[in-house]
């Protein structure tokens, strides 16, 4: 007998196991492999096996994602879950990194950025705590960041995920019991949500927002909305808008060609869902409000320059700053003030303080306050949102070798477009390096279809490869926001 017979057989008994899964009559095949049979049976057997295990392999939307998930070492944290097994278990795998604040003592919230469906999506959303204009936000408020990254096949059923009442909820909700424990902050698994989602996100996002109003801060829906109307396959009971739900300031963002001034196309009918959601919402009392990006399609295009100071003047209204022993975290969120509101028509460019508005409050667009609405005012126009401020100097900067490294804290409006070195006060490169985005402004992290940084992450650091090891120089690092904003220069 051949020398390599005990791992042909192996291999064989392997390959019948898989095709016995779906051809139970030929159980016996793993049986009769698992005997030391002669040579030639073996090589029928082989045949056979070989021809019927290629007709029985997993279908092409089974198969899934390729994982890649960046490295997470604190203050980057992580848990990752199989594909359930039971019913009402999310069938699909799941990873869940959140980023925490340095020298945060106790969390106040937790900013969720959920990306939509398919397989690149799901790819996308592996970085989403990485992002350092997000983390900006999340420092402010002493928030985590939170980047789930679901591990559907490109043609596996969204809805699976997307509905949270498909498994999703128990899955996130356990996610954060795990990391409260892991990261050592147990207020992680009690404090409110802020949540943001795009396109599958978006409906997520808003049908947790009718399952935790009580637990949400406000949320940002890009690209998409739950229905609100009985599902074709009656798997799941119709949502209901709770009362609750109407005092959760939210926003609806799309592109234009999304059904706004575009009619055709795959993304077409986006605008129709989103439109039935705020209307419905809206006439029931709700604070949200539509914004149309005028450049973009179902990609993410400049909304983070709304969403932020948009996200950032709810939580400032939101967030307490006590807590108590005796009540869960999240219900110390004060409510959202209606006092400072502007109002506007809907698909308009203009907004008005809520007292001097003339029209039906109950078909307007919500915005929380003047400043908000200023910016809402700009980014419908062009998506051009100002900003006058510039950006945090970097820190830290150190040199190894012809390693240059430093920190930074991204601006809080306008985040980073990239940044200068400089030795002996010469300018000798910029980083990125001709970096053009096909998605809004250019970013130093190269900003994905679905607002995440793109892998391999960009890192802090810069090569001199002119340096010699020998000499001493003074390195200058300036940090340069989308704006076009420079920084104090830092040098070491």
């Amino acid at each position: 007998m051949p020398a390599n017979w005990e791992t042909t057989r192996q291999a064989l008994v392997g390959q019948a196991a898989r095709f016995n899964a779906h051809f139970p009559c030929f159980f016996c095949l793993s049986e009769i492999l698992t005997m030391k049979t002669s040579m030639c049976i073996c090589m029928t057997l082989m045949s056979l096996a070989l021809a019927l295990s290629s007709s029985a392999q997993e279908p092409a939307a089974t198969t899934p994602p390729k994982v890649e998930l960046p490295d997470a070492q604190p203050p980057y944290y992580r848990v990752r879950y199989a594909p359930g097994q039971t019913a009402g278990e999310l069938v699909y795998g799941v990873s869940y990194t959140v980023w925490i604040p340095p020298g945060v003592e106790k969390l106040r919230g937790v900013i969720v950025h959920q990306h939509g469906c398919g397989e690149g999506a799901c790819r996308a959303g592996q970085t989403a705590a990485f992002d350092l204009h997000w983390q900006a936000l999340a420092k402010k408020h002493a928030c985590a960041l939170l980047g789930p990254s679901y591990e559907q096949p490109e043609k596996g059923d969204c809805q699976l995920w997307c509905d949270p009442r498909h498994g999703s909820d128990n899955s996130y909700r356990r996610a954060l019991d795990e990391l409260a424990l892991l990261t050592g902050h147990p207020e992680l698994a009690k404090v409110p949500w802020a949540l943001w989602g795009h396109s599958g996100g978006a409906t997520w996002v808003g049908t947790m927002l009718m399952l935790y109003p009580q637990r949400i801060a406000c949320v940002w829906l890009r690209s998409g909305a739950p229905k609100l109307t009985p599902r074709e396959d009656g798997k799941l009971p119709t949502l209901m808008v709770p009362d609750a739900a109407l005092t959760v300031p939210a926003m609806c963002n799309l592109g234009t060609q999304e059904g706004v001034t575009v009619k055709e196309g795959r993304f077409a009918r986006v605008w129709e869902n989103v439109e039935t959601f705020f209307t419905t919402l809206r006439s029931q009392g709700a604070l949200m409000g539509v914004s149309v990006d005028p450049n973009s399609s179902h990609d993410c295009g400049n909304q983070r320059y709304l969403a932020i100071p948009w996200m950032d003047a709810c939580l400032s209204e939101r967030l307490g700053n006590d807590s108590s022993a005796s009540k869960e975290d999240f219900e110390t969120m004060r409510p959202m003030s209606t006092e400072s509101a502007w109002l506007a028509d809907l698909l308009s460019d203009q907004a008005v303080p809520a007292d001097k508005y003339a029209g039906e409050k109950n078909k307007s667009v919500w915005l929380p306050n003047a400043n908000v609405a200023q910016d809402w005012m700009q980014y419908t126009r062009d998506s051009k949102v100002a900003d006058t401020t510039p950006p945090p100097a970097p820190t830290n900067i150190k040199r190894q070798g012809n390693v240059v490294s430093w920190d930074v804290e991204a601006d809080l409006e306008s985040g980073l477009a990239e940044f200068i070195i400089l030795r002996d006060g010469q300018e000798i490169a910029r980083l990125p390096e001709k970096y053009k985005s096909p998605f809004g402004r250019a970013i130093f992290q190269k900003n994905s279809y679905s607002d995440t940084p793109s892998q391999p992450l960009a890192r802090l650091s810069f090569t001199d490869a002119q340096a010699q090891p020998d000499r001493q120089y003074q390195y200058t690092v300036v940090a340069v926001n989308t704006a076009g904003l420079s920084s104090p220069p830092a040098s070491r």
